[in-house]
């Protein structure tokens, strides 16, 4: 992970317009492609029919949060549900998973609820599953609140907690008796000290955590980690205690990173989904990408100098 002043700057150049505008026109040439599928979805089904080829599930996402209007935030519902559809139809082992402010929660609450509904009712008619992303931590009770109303009527919807947040396994617990699908994550936001942890080592702490406690209980439990120290803290949790390789847990990756971890988790007999985004929103999520590790940092400023 990035010092804390550096990933302010990178996260910073997300909002600046020069900077957007000069990515967006170059990005892709210079290394983008590795974190994106593409514009189209076109371009991601091509991708999620190379990945499910090489024994990987998909978690599919359209880039484009914080929609304006109405109008946007239905066709993005509309989107997802279509997306379901197609998955269906062609036989791909992808699902979708979303933010709320991408259907509408910035404008309307009962929005996002009723396109997050409609989102569930495809993923079960057409026998999958969706999940909602968590956002920024002001996104936090909103998003969890939206979840509890959605596992009212639906077995087959989850939500993403982030173990940076001091709050997070609080909600876990509270979310317990309800046999939840989870991903942990250590979340991708700057946050201030007094409602996140500052230090990485207690970031992953909190991660290790959250995981063995998810994984004592009923429920499924994504462990969403590019640590190849959690990675080998969590086989061994699951060892210990019993927790099969396949069907109360998976292993999670964003696309083009730690490709050869998540391969060697596949050939180990573990069930691994990649989260591969799509969409003309992309340059919010590249940033964010770069501000997590200096990996990402060094290649795609190897792309840019033509090395």
């Amino acid at each position: 992970m990035l010092d804390r002043p550096l990933r302010a700057a990178i996260l910073a150049a997300a909002d600046n317009g020069t900077v957007r505008r000069a990515v967006t026109r170059y990005g892709f040439r210079l290394g983008a492609a590795r974190f994106v599928a593409g514009e189209s979805e076109s371009d991601f089904l091509r991708v999620a029919a190379e990945l499910n080829a090489r024994g990987f599930a998909v978690a599919c996402g359209i880039l484009g949060e914080g929609v304006r209007e109405r109008g946007e935030a239905d066709d993005a519902a509309n989107q997802y549900c279509n997306l379901l559809e197609t998955f269906a139809a062609r036989g791909l082992d992808a699902n979708v998973a979303f933010k709320l402010t991408h259907v509408g929660l910035d404008l309307d609450a009962q929005l996002a609820l009723a396109n997050a509904l409609r989102i569930a009712r495809t993923a079960k008619d057409t026998g999958n599953t969706m999940r909602l992303d968590m956002e920024q931590s002001r996104y936090v009770d909103a998003t969890l609140g939206v979840y509890r109303q959605l596992r009212q009527t639906f077995d087959n919807v989850g939500f993403v907690l982030q173990s940076c947040l001091r709050r997070s396994a609080d909600d876990l617990r509270s979310m317990l008796p309800l046999g939840p699908n989870v991903r942990l994550v250590k979340g991708a936001y700057l946050e201030p000290p007094a409602i996140a942890f500052p230090k990485k080592r207690d970031v992953d702490e909190s991660y290790v955590r959250l995981a063995e406690l998810s994984l004592s209980n009923p429920g499924y439990t994504a462990i969403a980690t590019h640590d190849p120290a959690i990675v080998e803290r969590v086989e061994a949790f699951a060892a210990r205690t019993g927790v099969p390789k396949k069907g109360r847990f998976e292993f999670q990756m964003l696309y083009g990173i730690s490709t050869p971890l998540a391969r060697s988790l596949v050939e180990r007999g573990y069930r691994v989904r990649l989260a591969v985004p799509f969409g003309r929103y992309w340059f919010p999520y590249l940033m964010r990408r770069l501000a997590e590790r200096p990996a990402n940092v060094a290649f795609f400023l190897k792309g840019a100098l033509g090395r």
